[in-house]
């Protein structure tokens, strides 16, 4: 074993530790990080995970103190975090920006599908046993916004004579859409919740670095030669991007 390791070495610790703030309990997952110098707090809005990084050498003690001394900040971000909508019966959710109301059907074949219910409400049904509403409705909405997105980027592609290797949708915390110098174009799936001008803009954003790849003036030039709707859809994200990451996320 590396002389490092044995140095650093703990014995089994906790992978989390809870503090107490105003008769509210947090739970705080503990990590050690080799080039960490102080104990730091971060809170993960996706999952609403409160993450302490400490030093190598640092102690549970400490971490503990460092954690509770924080709890009023801790308390208070969560607070400003939107509240969890998960995916279930009776839940509203907003795709392509407009509102629908998830309702299970356990009698009916199929798994997921839209019609429009009364007074013109837009349902989204759910066949199959209740325990598999959650990943039906999750599987139904990457593979549309996956199709969404291909077409999007596929029409600024041609617009701008580039070539897209191939389109890949994931789940990044701090960014909706980025692009490698092999034209391989990467978005959040959460942008299904979205209208559809904003994935035209992120379309056009991630294609036009495969003719800058920058964020110049050349660059904005070329994505408001084909994107209209650019400080609208901007617009938007500002003011809506943090709400998308709720849904789906399981309550507490």
């Amino acid at each position: 074993m590396p002389l490092r390791a044995l140095l650093y070495r703990r014995p089994s610790e906790p992978p989390a530790i809870s503090i107490t703030f105003e008769r509210e309990i947090y739970l705080v997952r503990v990590r050690r990080h080799r080039q960490a110098r102080r104990y730091t707090l971060c809170i993960h809005s996706v999952t609403r995970e409160v993450v302490l990084t400490m030093p190598p050498r640092g102690s549970l003690k400490q971490a503990h103190e460092f954690a509770q001394k924080h709890g009023g900040w801790i308390a208070a971000r969560l607070g400003r975090l939107p509240e969890p909508a998960p995916f279930a019966h009776g839940a509203t959710i907003p795709l392509r920006g407009v509102d629908h109301r998830i309702v299970h059907r356990r009698g009916q074949r199929g798994t997921v599908w839209v019609e429009a219910g009364e007074a013109g409400e837009m349902l989204l049904c759910v066949a199959g046993a209740e325990p598999h509403v959650a990943r039906r409705v999750s599987d139904f909405l990457k593979r549309e916004v996956k199709s969404d997105l291909e077409a999007a980027s596929a029409r600024a592609a041609e617009t701008l004579g580039v070539t897209i290797k191939r389109v890949s949708i994931r789940d990044p915390s701090s960014r909706w859409g980025s692009c490698s110098t092999t034209g391989v174009l990467s978005y959040s799936w959460r942008l299904i919740f979205a209208p559809p001008f904003v994935l035209d803009y992120l379309a056009a954003h991630e294609a036009a670095h495969l003719v800058e790849m920058n964020h110049s003036r050349r660059f904005w030039r070329v994505v408001e030669r084909i994107c209209p709707h650019v400080a609208r859809a901007k617009s938007w994200l500002d003011a809506h991007g943090a709400d998308l990451h709720r849904y789906g996320v399981q309550s507490d």
